[in-house]
């Protein structure tokens, strides 16, 4: 365990601090951090009484440059810029003690430097304590994003907050935070845990000599002989360059987790076929001192892989090296390079990719992202983005374009600090620490959907991959009989055509189509007019008309007494048929129209033949016929 993998809430306390602080915790105050800083009201001295507010952020992560009393409750806090770089300010991760019980408060964070982000669309501070140590996110009521006139029209965060407890801890933070010290202490764990499966190195160091840890995963079987058709396929992640986007953590942590698993088929697998190298923390030292998105000197690491530098960007010179040797290598086959970041200002799981002016390379690039959002239900692909931007030419995504080979894909995946809009909803759902770990996991198995699509990984039956449980022997099904029952040969019989019972049967296509592009179609329905009370109307929805809509009264005024046949010669000894009332033709439009086609005996290429003049008296004379036939059999 790493001895600086204390926890902030468990070291701040009002008069002392304890034993086994960190020197390099307490040095933090230097660097602009607040460290034990108690607001007294204005004219009071001597010793702090309860209810003067103790502000904390010289700890791992922690961010808090500034507190001041603006009133009786109301507090204004400035947050400390990133090392060497007073642009960026954002990440904010602070303690408050010393409070009374019951005691109100407003928090304002007046120096935020983005000011499109997700506090206008619903994203709140968490906060957490000492007995209850789960984070919880601040009630939307209670928190507010605002231009403030006080604060020279600058955006402002407000936040109100009832301290309920007088012997807790409380702190607050922009987001889940994931130090350097939690990675050190869960790979340790993981690494104890899953010996066999789970490999563990130091690529690099960083300036401040922190580790840079590679994780790898790899039980491919290597080939005696190395050729093109035996290369090994590799994928390598990358997370956490900017210390600020905490939640990528989470999302490597899920798809280690998945990986390591022993007995699970899917990362059995993925192992076998695969090899996975992830780098989990590429800015340790950045992260360490709470910064939003620089280093310790205050370079933006994702903005300088076009121009590194072994001495001011150790790290990023370490992978580089790592994934050049590997791509020039013979025997090994780099498929993907994906940077996993937070986004700050928009909602959702997407991926930002690059285009290409090779067709068939691009048609490859978009198979990835395309099956990625088949597993993910918080994908958006409203915000997923392909360019060749060059004012992105220093990110990881657009330099490995460049310098590594053709058969590399780079992607950005991003998730948000937020949460996610279900689909088809107005639902804003808050991500958890849990939510940001699925998304690793569903990235695990879009690479297997990915490689058994390629044809890399075989497709085992469906048993192997999910063993069915076997049922207690109460439910399982009776033996069947041996004897079986004696299949009688359906008699051979004549097939003979129905006759069309109607004299104009008409199918009407109109200019507009519909949605789908299929021309507009009418059914029959009841009406005032028309042959036996039908008439033509469009077909507004299917489900309208289905059986269990239709009422019999819609039928009422329909008379099947009558016997309303064609009116035929009169023959010699048979009885005359009754007369047939007076027929009022339809409206219905010109042609193109169909009329008396019998669609049982339209064959593939009889269409102009069926709409023919002599093809239409033809089916009359039949109908005629049939109907003077079966008059006769009456008489």
């Amino acid at each position: 365990m790493n001895p600086d993998a204390c926890d902030p809430l468990a070291h701040t306390s009002m008069y002392q601090r304890a034993e086994e602080d960190s020197d390099d915790s307490d040095g933090e105050g230097g660097l602009g951090n607040v460290s034990r800083v108690i607001v007294r009201p204005p004219g009071h001295s001597g010793k702090a009484k309860r209810g003067h507010l103790c502000f904390d952020a010289a700890f791992e992560t922690g961010n808090l440059g500034r507190v001041d009393l603006v009133g009786e409750f109301e507090y204004d806090l400035f947050l400390r810029p990133d090392t060497c770089n007073p642009r960026y300010r954002f990440w904010f991760n602070f303690t408050v003690d010393n409070v009374k019980q019951d005691q109100r408060v407003i928090f304002n964070i007046v120096n935020m430097n983005k000011n499109r982000n997700l506090f206008k669309d619903g994203m709140t501070p968490l906060v957490k304590s000492t007995s209850r140590p789960k984070w919880q996110r601040l009630p939307r009521c209670e928190v507010f994003y605002y231009k403030s006139p006080v604060h020279q029209n600058h955006y402002v965060l407000s936040f109100a907050f009832g301290f309920d407890k007088e012997d807790e801890v409380y702190q607050f933070a922009l987001t889940f935070p994931y130090s350097y010290s939690k990675m050190q202490a869960y790979l340790n764990a993981v690494e104890l845990k899953f010996p066999e499966t789970f490999e563990r190195s130091t690529l690099g160091m960083s300036i401040q000599n922190r580790k840079l840890e590679l994780i790898t995963f790899d039980d491919v079987k290597k080939p005696e002989k190395m050729d093109p058709k035996n290369v090994i396929h590799m994928v390598v992640i990358l997370a956490r360059i900017h210390p600020g986007e905490s939640p990528a953590s989470y999302v490597v942590q899920g798809l280690i987790e998945f990986l390591a698993a022993a007995n699970q088929p899917i990362s059995k697998a993925l192992r076998e076929h695969v090899v996975f190298k992830i780098v989990p923390m590429l800015n340790p030292d950045g992260v360490f001192l709470g910064n939003n998105r620089c280093n310790v000197i205050g370079h933006d690491l994702n903005r300088s892989w076009n121009k590194l530098s072994q001495y001011t960007h150790p790290t990023l010179s370490a992978v580089m090296k790592m994934l050049k040797e590997y791509d020039n290598s013979s025997c090994y086959q780099v498929d993907f390079v994906i940077d996993i970041h937070a986004h700050s200002s928009l909602t959702g799981t997407f991926i930002y990719g690059s285009t290409y002016d090779n067709v068939y390379r691009y048609e490859r690039h978009l198979v990835f992202p395309k099956l990625f959002a088949t597993k993910c239900e918080d994908f958006c692909q409203e915000h997923m983005m392909f360019n060749a931007d060059d004012r992105k030419s220093g990110t990881a995504r657009r330099n490995f374009v460049e310098a590594l080979s053709d058969n590399v894909n780079t992607y950005t995946l991003e998730v948000s600090m937020c949460g996610y809009f279900l689909n088809g909803t107005n639902i804003l759902t808050q991500y958890t620490e849990d939510g940001y770990m699925r998304i690793g996991r569903n990235l695990a198995r879009t690479f297997l959907e990915y490689y058994r699509f390629t044809n890399i990984l075989p497709i085992p039956p469906v048993d192997e991959l999910r063993p069915r449980k076997g049922r207690p022997r109460t439910h399982r099904p009776r033996a069947r009989s041996k004897t079986r029952s004696e299949v009688r040969v359906r008699p051979k019989t004549t097939r003979a055509y129905a006759p069309i019972s109607y004299t104009d049967l008409s199918i009407c296509y109109d200019s507009a189509t519909s949605e789908d592009g299929s021309p507009v179609r009418y059914m029959y329905g009841h009406g005032n007019a028309g042959y036996a009370g039908f008439r033509m109307r469009p077909l507004i929805h299917q489900d309208q008309f289905s059986l269990s809509n239709i009422q019999a009264a819609r039928f009422s005024n329909l008379d099947f007494s009558s016997d309303f046949r064609l009116k035929v010669p009169k023959a010699k000894g048979t009885v005359q048929e009754p007369k047939m009332p007076p027929i009022e033709m339809l409206n219905v439009p010109p042609k193109p129209h169909l009329t008396i086609i019998d669609f049982n005996q339209l064959t593939r290429g009889g269409l102009e033949e069926a709409t023919s003049g002599k093809t239409i008296e033809r089916e009359k004379e039949k109908i005629r016929r049939h109907t003077f036939k079966s008059s006769s059999r009456k008489a």
